[in-house]
């Protein structure tokens, strides 16, 4: 076993390794096109990956390459399994205060947007949070990551969204931002959510809320470079399609990629917004039409699922089988936040999508790597165990990926490499 920060480093003795390929998302059958390696290894070269396969191959090479892997630092897998590391493409997880009793009124029936009227919801989290100071979101958010590095997740999206006001908004951004400066961890992508909902002082007045944002928030988002996408909560009773669509393309002309939340609680038409905008990802998609997913797999933009909020709202979950089918690019994600979904799962995200979302253990793998990364913009360099890309790996303890869904909502993750570094568990 070498030290942490080798430039260079070969890990040996992996039973199994499954990986999709490609630098963009897989779509439709593709998707279960996954790489399988029996007695692999990997060799890393300053970060990234130089070579992937089987050992024995590389012990048979007299290649340069192979030479300097040999010769140089190793590190045991001791037969355990591998997949490339987990990218969580749409989360919240800088936000201050819980909303605990919302859970348990949920429980007992009362629906999600019937709580948002009567001022709970997103309006209590943009309450705790805007009470929150710099130096606690940044706290608050280092203990999620590294709960995230312990599932394996070493890429994730933050929205922010629980400020609903300038100051609050650019501070969830700098809390991520000082995040990704201090830590080994998770690969952070930021979203400006602003248009989360509708805050007191604009009640009524989507556009003009909108507007303000466009005039006060994006350009200084964009001067200090804060935010790669821009969101919007596209919803029935928050902002319709007309409002939606005038302030995405916006941000679009401001220089910012595109994502809408989209057909989560009522069929409004935001998934064919989202392919009409050609957005980078749409997300959640419960009440998706069979239109609306065939303009989505013909557009480009990723379907991003995210069946643990389905489970926490009771809801069936989105039939990830239905958007493959119909040649979409499939992504998993968690939306940890702290209304509709407080968890960050993946356990439960493999068990979902392959016990209730008719994909296979092949589908929900490239669902939480490759093509979450193609969901945030990233998949030529990550979310695949590929030469050239970024050295994010996991080691699982099961003699196969396939326990990813087969051990039910369980963490198999025993250890995790970020760019070539050993990053969990760090005492080792």
């Amino acid at each position: 076993m070498q030290k942490e920060n080798s430039s260079n480093l070969l890990i040996r003795n992996i039973s199994e390794l499954w990986t999709p390929e490609g630098l963009k998302a897989m779509a439709g059958p593709s998707m279960a096109q996954v790489r399988k390696i029996r007695d692999a290894c990997i060799y890393i070269d300053k970060g990234h990956i130089s070579w992937v396969g089987k050992e024995s191959d590389l012990t048979a090479s007299d290649s340069p390459l192979a030479q300097q892997a040999l010769e140089g630092p190793t590190y045991d897998a001791q037969g355990r399994c591998c997949v490339p590391g987990f990218v969580d493409s749409h989360t919240h997880f800088v936000f201050a205060g819980w909303r605990e009793d919302e859970f348990y009124q949920r429980a007992k029936g009362t629906a999600y947007m019937e709580i948002h009227k009567h001022g709970g919801g997103i309006q209590k989290s943009v309450n705790a949070t805007r009470e929150a100071s710099l130096e606690e979101l940044i706290h608050i958010g280092e203990g999620r990551l590294d709960t995230m590095l312990s599932l394996g997740i070493t890429t994730v999206e933050g929205k922010s969204g629980y400020g609903l006001d300038i100051e609050t908004e650019i501070r969830q951004l700098l809390a991520m931002r000082a995040l990704s400066e201090r830590r080994e961890g998770p690969e952070i992508v930021p979203t400006f959510l602003g248009a989360h909902s509708i805050p007191p002082e604009f009640k009524g007045r989507p556009r003009e809320f909108l507007a303000f944002l466009v005039e006060k928030a994006l350009p200084r988002i964009k001067k200090d470079n804060l935010a790669h996408f821009v969101d919007i909560f596209c919803e029935e009773g928050v902002f319709g399609i007309e409002d939606s669509r005038w302030y995405l393309e916006k941000a679009r002309a401001a220089g910012f990629a595109l994502k809408v939340h989209a057909d989560e609680v009522a069929p409004i038409g935001g998934t064919a917004l989202a392919a009409e905008l050609h957005a980078t990802s749409a997300d959640h998609l419960l009440k998706a039409s069979d239109a609306d997913i065939s303009a989505l797999a013909g557009s480009g933009t990723v379907a991003c699922l995210l069946p643990l909020t389905a489970f926490n709202l009771q809801e069936p979950c989105a039939n990830g089988r239905r958007f493959i089918d119909a040649g979409c690019a499939v992504a998993l994600a968690s939306d940890l936040n702290p209304g509709s979904c407080y968890s960050q799962s993946i356990p439960l995200i493999f068990a979902l999508a392959v016990l209730n979302m008719g994909m296979t253990i092949e589908e929900a793998l490239t669902a939480l790597t490759l093509n979450g990364a193609a969901a945030l913009d990233l998949s030529s360099h990550t979310g695949s165990l590929e030469p050239g890309k970024n050295a994010d790996i996991l080691l699982l303890n099961a003699p196969s990926p396939s326990h990813l869904a087969y051990h039910v909502g369980m963490n198999l993750v025993d250890t995790v490499f970020k760019r070539g570094t050993l990053v969990w568990p760090r005492s080792r």
